[in-house]
């Protein structure tokens, strides 16, 4: 005989249903409001032991649309969606995702090498290398008593 469980949420019992508002509910709505209200694309920063790295999820943008500054301590990253000069009227049926611009901006301290900052774009993904710049140690010297 088959077991067959039947996700009804009308039968959840309450530790299920406390589980779903403050777990799954919260990440949801924080990643909607992000991406669809304020625009902001995701972003994964990452550290290595030469460099700190940023992916920015950003598909169905050209690579000539990105904007990149460093503009004293702020590294601002954005896109402007061109308009691709089709005025045929279509009528969407579903649009969940659209086209528009985005701009961020990060804090960058004086870890990082300014000058060497690369940055490419690869399958819908910006991708930023800030290199680190390298420690100078301050070198120890013997005192002698006189």
């Amino acid at each position: 005989m088959t077991y067959v469980k039947v996700n009804n949420p009308a039968t959840k019992n309450f530790d299920g249903l406390m589980k779903d508002i403050f777990n799954e509910i919260p990440a949801s709505l924080g990643k909607t409001f992000r991406e669809d209200v304020l625009g902001f694309p995701p972003v994964n920063i990452t550290e290595s032991a030469s460099a700190y790295h940023l992916e920015v999820a950003a598909p169905g943008i050209e690579k000539t649309d990105f904007n990149i500054k460093l503009e004293g301590a702020l590294l601002v990253i954005s896109a402007v969606k061109k308009d691709e000069g089709s005025h045929e009227i279509v009528k969407s049926i579903r649009k969940e995702f659209s086209n528009k611009g985005f701009k961020r901006s990060f804090t960058v301290d004086e870890k990082i090498e300014a000058a060497n900052i690369e940055a490419k774009y690869e399958n819908g993904i910006l991708k930023l290398t800030l290199p680190k710049k390298e420690e100078i140690k301050a070198s120890s010297k013997d005192i002698t008593i006189q």
